[in-house]
């Protein structure tokens, strides 16, 4: 294998990722109960735009159609998530076999289909009634009701489903849920007085990942592997000097929520600069005694989800380094916060494998961008923006593999356009053009292109 080939080993997972909310719609149908999404997305002013995923792609009714569409590209991994109260409307108790039944389809279709089914069990669509009941993530009892979810998904679909991955993100419906005098963007779209209220969420969150794993490893029926999604901070040298490096590599153990989500979960401990800091601040969360040892139980990979990164350079000062900014000149895509920093993917690699000294399965969980897509006359989507944009990261997916990082799939976000959280349906992540008044299905160049990756296994 040559780097100038950008060929991967023929064992590499070429996939695609959804998640529910975003896709499915059928929010109301056949014994679906409310999410704290469906609540925040129809309150005025909950999304910027005033939409909702009542109807989002209608993958409900659709799955077919976009897996036989899956299929057809060539795709044969798909990551997907599951509505928890789609399959236990109330959080808790009473079981709605409607909704059991649809992910028996859905699974039962991806695999008639050549496709291997990867199951996410939570993408940020809590039951609205435990946010009501009891505060949702602010409780510890929300990490105990999404281990008895979890058994009751893997004891129902893991006869077919042998990758799990427990939660998304958890500092997009912690820190964008519970704002600190502010509403949070993101659901449940609440107000606190404190950023230990915040912390506190996450630290709940982690324990029910670690409970999750725990649930998981005992209902599987058989072999499984378990793993955490997180969309961790990427700290990226400037230069590849040796200084450079470690100021990176410093930067990576305090870097947005690095500090008390992946160190935990790999490690077993809190970053020291994330528990200094916290300790002077006076905004620890409370942890009882072998709750990061149920965070810490061991998985069997890390899904990442990167889209940009943090330039670090060494620096003159008490920490050793310094993030550098980038300004309203460099090159980014169709979000604020979308930088286009490809390096960013290789060093979250890197940094997880040396930093927190994690040596199993790696893989890229999401990553993609959101592109101001439109149809031509002729009905074709030309996004050659997307295209060098994805050709950019998985070049440097390459590298990671090529220098011997455990890297072992890709699943590009997203299979197609859907409902953005809070930015409704005006943002396009898709390789899939979704006409939003018709429903309709368009690939896009960029699918193209990602088929021929997938049918080459290589970077074309």
């Amino acid at each position: 294998m040559t780097s100038s080939s950008y060929t991967f080993p023929k064992n590499f997972r070429w996939g695609v990722a959804t998640a529910a909310y975003q896709i499915e719609g059928a929010t109301r149908m056949d014994g679906c109960g409310p999410s704290t999404w469906d609540e925040l997305s129809h309150r005025p002013g909950g999304t910027r735009t005033g939409e909702n995923g009542d109807v989002a792609c209608d993958h409900y009714h659709r799955y077919e159609e976009d897996i036989q569409l899956m299929a057809s590209l060539g795709i044969k991994h798909y990551r997907f998530s599951i509505s928890w109260p789609r399959v236990i409307p109330e959080g808790t108790g009473a079981v709605n076999e409607k909704g059991l039944d649809f992910y028996n389809r859905l699974v039962d279709c991806l695999l008639a289909n050549g496709i291997t089914p990867h199951a996410t069990l939570f993408h940020w669509d809590a039951p609205l009634a435990l946010h009501e009941e009891y505060g949702g993530w602010r409780s510890r009892q929300m990490a105990t009701d999404f281990a008895d979810y979890s058994t009751l998904m893997v004891k129902t679909l893991g006869d077919r489903v042998t990758h799990w991955m427990t939660i998304n993100e958890i500092p997009c419906f912690t820190i964008m849920g519970y704002g600190v005098g502010r509403r949070g963007e993101h659901a449940p779209g609440v107000m606190v007085d404190s950023w230990k209220e915040v912390w506190q969420t996450i630290h709940h969150a982690c324990l029910g990942h670690g409970l999750g794993v725990q649930a998981i490893r005992a209902a599987s029926p058989g072999d499984c592997t378990v793993s955490l999604v997180d969309n961790l901070a990427s700290t990226v040298p400037l230069t590849e000097s040796p200084a450079d490096v470690k100021a990176a590599q410093t930067a990576f153990q305090n870097a947005w929520c690095n500090g008390c989500i992946l160190f935990p979960v790999l490690t077993g401990n809190f970053s020291e600069p994330w528990l200094k800091e916290r300790e002077a601040k006076g905004e620890m969360p409370e942890v009882l005694d072998g709750d990061l040892d149920i965070i810490s139980t061991p998985v069997d990979g890390l899904g990442v989800n990167m889209y940009s990164g943090t330039y670090v350079r060494a620096a003159d000062n008490e920490q050793g380094y310094e993030e550098l900014p980038c300004s309203d000149f460099y090159p980014r895509l169709h979000m604020p916060w979308l930088n286009i920093v490809p390096e960013s993917l290789y060093w979250a690699f890197r940094n997880v494998n040396e930093v927190c000294g994690f040596k199993k399965e790696l893989f890229v969980s999401e990553n993609g961008c959101a592109n101001p897509d439109t149809l031509t006359f002729d009905g074709e989507v030309i996004d050659p923006e997307r295209i060098l944009y994805l050709r950019s990261y998985l070049r440097q997916v390459h590298r990671a593999v090529d220098e011997g990082y455990p890297v072992t799939g890709y699943f590009q976000w997203s299979f197609m356009d859907n409902f953005e959280w809070a930015w409704g349906y005006s943002r396009r992540f898709g390789l899939v053009y979704v006409n939003y008044n018709t429903l309709e299905r368009t690939p896009k160049e960029s699918a193209r292109w990602y088929a021929e990756c997938i049918r080459q296994n290589r970077v074309v």
